[in-house]
């Protein structure tokens, strides 16, 4: 399949699942249908039929192709051996904090990914139908139209930092050290959001902490491909299989990169 017949057979699936198995359920769970799997991390019924679903039409698209769901994952760590080969990588309702509590944003978040990187990934916004398009080396889209990633324009500049999955002692060292540099907005939670955000010059810089495959391997190809820069603090690039790693810098210039990186970098 060409890249071209790919992403017009993923953009009808993707509206597909959101107005079949997504939108039937927002602001009509149950108490029973929403699962805390740990502490500040639920899972719902939708979610689950929503991976279920988009793992059937997966596997029709192209056979054979592994997928690595964040639901199967939960179930059975043994999935995320597939992230080190070709894979699909997918995210069924990301923000589902946001979902199971009666809210926007939320969102789908699929990737393929060969070798560790991923190399075409997809963020749909179920709500509004916003469809972000990249593929490596081509560019990155929002609904057909390509974007290259602008700044806020601010002084100072926005900056998105999630502080959740951190740990006690980073945390103070994030809030006092790297945040006064900023003007600092709440997080959207939702990755299928948060990373649009850094290109349509709504925010500048996020801090991520918790960098699983699902949550990233699409925002961070599609930031790159528009132009603006994802990557590890150390400056080496995302890779979907580095399982156990934590931190993640996303921005929405280069330069604006550099300068956060180089406030983390004070802290170590």
């Amino acid at each position: 399949m060409t890249p071209d017949g790919l992403h017009a057979a993923m953009e009808a699936l993707l509206h597909r699942v959101g107005r079949e198995t997504i939108l039937p359920r927002y602001r009509a769970l149950a108490a029973h249908e929403i699962i805390e799997k740990a502490d500040d991390d639920l899972v719902t019924v939708a979610d689950r039929e929503a991976e279920e679903q988009l793992v059937e039409e997966l596997s029709k698209l192209i056979p054979g192709l592994p997928v690595v769901g964040e639901e199967a994952a939960f179930a059975d760590p043994s999935v995320l051996a597939r992230l080190a080969g070709d894979c699909w990588i997918v995210d069924p309702i990301d923000g589902t904090h946001n979902f199971a509590h009666c809210r926007p944003p939320f969102g789908i978040l699929i990737a393929m990914a060969s070798g560790g990187e991923a190399h075409t990934g997809w963020i749909y916004d179920v709500l509004t139908e916003r469809l972000c398009v990249a593929h490596r080396g081509r560019g990155a889209f929002i609904s057909g139209e390509r974007v290259t990633a602008r700044t806020s324009g601010e002084t100072p500049p926005v900056a998105a930092i999630s502080t959740i999955f951190m740990d006690p002692a980073e945390r103070v060292a994030v809030t006092a050290h790297v945040a006064p540099h900023y003007r600092v907005v709440d997080t959207p939670r939702c990755a299928a959001e948060q990373y649009p955000r850094l290109a349509l010059g709504a925010n500048d810089v996020s801090i991520f902490n918790r960098t699983l495959a699902w949550d990233h391997a699409a925002g961070v190809l599609w930031l790159n491909e528009a132009g603006g820069k994802a990557a590890r603090p150390d400056g080496s690039p995302y890779r979907v299989d580095e399982t156990g790693r934590t931190g993640l810098l996303a921005a929405a210039s280069p330069r604006l990169w550099d300068e956060l990186a180089a406030r983390c970098a004070s802290l170590a």
